[in-house]
């Protein structure tokens, strides 16, 4: 295993643990990299995928249907919505790209390799700790990606995001976050990307 794929590893089994006892502290045993959270100031970035690479519109086909029917994915034809070309374009953004999906690891064994993308961290979204009140209004991600951020620039691309999730992180995290909504209908675009890479770009 590289030195690479074991920072991963070992992030993504200590993430929570780490960032809820905020102690950021580096887990690599080696050189810093890039893909281990603590090692990186990078802002990061949390990527939903229901409505946000998977369009709901079942109309939009990234690739013809006969295409689709070739690749060993297409016992999900779902996965034939995801915009193929959106991989290099997340890669070439200034951040650190994390998972936040009810997919949790089968983002990566299923959505990765559509994509082009590495092993990412995963999000454990474990359900947070709130009164009946906030729960009904707050999206059940939101306090669990703000722990994890522990105080790191970050942008969560969702399909599902309020404004109460917005006023919530703007309470309840010191660093700049940007909370951008996808459209489910027709998921990410070339537009929101260009939008959240100006954001990137100008921290």
């Amino acid at each position: 295993m590289s030195s690479q794929s074991r920072c991963v590893s070992a992030q993504t089994r200590q993430l929570s643990e780490d960032t809820v006892a905020g102690r950021p502290a580096c887990v690599c045993r080696e050189e810093p990299h890039a893909a281990c959270l603590s090692c990186s100031h990078d802002p990061l970035l949390f990527l939903d995928v229901d409505g946000t690479l998977i369009p709901y519109d079942a109309s939009m086909l990234a690739e013809p249907a006969d295409v689709w029917a070739g690749r060993p994915q297409q016992a999900n034809p779902n996965l034939g919505r995801i915009n193929l070309a959106l991989g290099p374009r997340l890669l070439a953004l200034p951040a650190e790209l994390m998972w936040a999906a009810e997919w949790m690891h089968d983002a990566n064994d299923v959505i990765s390799p559509l994509l082009g993308l590495a092993q990412l961290p995963v999000v454990d979204l474990d359900e947070p700790e709130m009164d009946a009140a906030e729960w009904y209004q707050l999206n059940w991600k939101t306090q669990t990606l703000v722990e994890v951020a522990a105080g790191r620039s970050f942008v969560w691309i969702d399909d599902e995001i309020t404004g109460t999730d917005r006023g919530w992180v703007a309470d309840n995290h010191p660093g700049p976050a940007f909370l951008f909504r996808v459209d489910a209908h027709f998921g990410l675009t070339e537009a929101d990307l260009a939008a959240v890479e100006r954001w990137l770009r100008n921290l």
